[in-house]
């Protein structure tokens, strides 16, 4: 009781003052929504992380077995010409190997960082909307008293 009349005080000593008032059961309920949006957000990164550590997993492996078949398979014979035109042609293959994969990985990572970017700057807005909406001056609405 002692607690619930100091409240009171202080409601009237701010409306004395002509302080904002503030729904405080709407103030919790948006702190909840961005508690739940950042928890929402934290979850894609995860995910996005362990799908890129997942993409960097296959690179890996994919390498290895690729440089084994080519190890395997390399039989120097023939002129040095033939030689340097397969030689040529496996660096050709691992270049472009590296630039996909590292295409593929840059995408993985924009498309992690979009949608957890985007879930924080959505909740951003309506949060700041939802604020806005809650506090009014003592005696109306915010929106009464433009």
């Amino acid at each position: 009781m002692a607690m619930e009349s100091f409240l009171e005080q202080i409601k009237a000593f701010g409306a004395g003052l002509g302080l904002p008032k503030i729904d405080v059961d709407k103030l919790v309920d948006v702190n909840l929504k961005n508690i739940d949006a950042l928890a929402r957000a934290t979850q894609v990164a995860g995910e996005g992380a362990k799908a890129l550590a997942d993409k960097q997993r296959e690179i890996v492996e994919s390498a290895f077995r690729e440089t084994s078949t080519i190890v395997r398979n390399y039989h120097p014979s023939g002129s040095s010409q033939e030689m340097l035109a397969k030689q040529t042609e496996f660096a050709k293959k691992a270049f472009e190997l590296t630039v996909q994969n590292t295409r593929d990985v840059a995408e993985l990572a924009k498309k992690t960082t979009s949608e957890a970017t985007t879930i924080l700057r959505e909740r951003l807005r309506d949060s700041l909307t939802e604020l806005r909406d809650s506090v009014s001056r003592a005696g109306g609405s915010g929106a009464d008293k433009k």
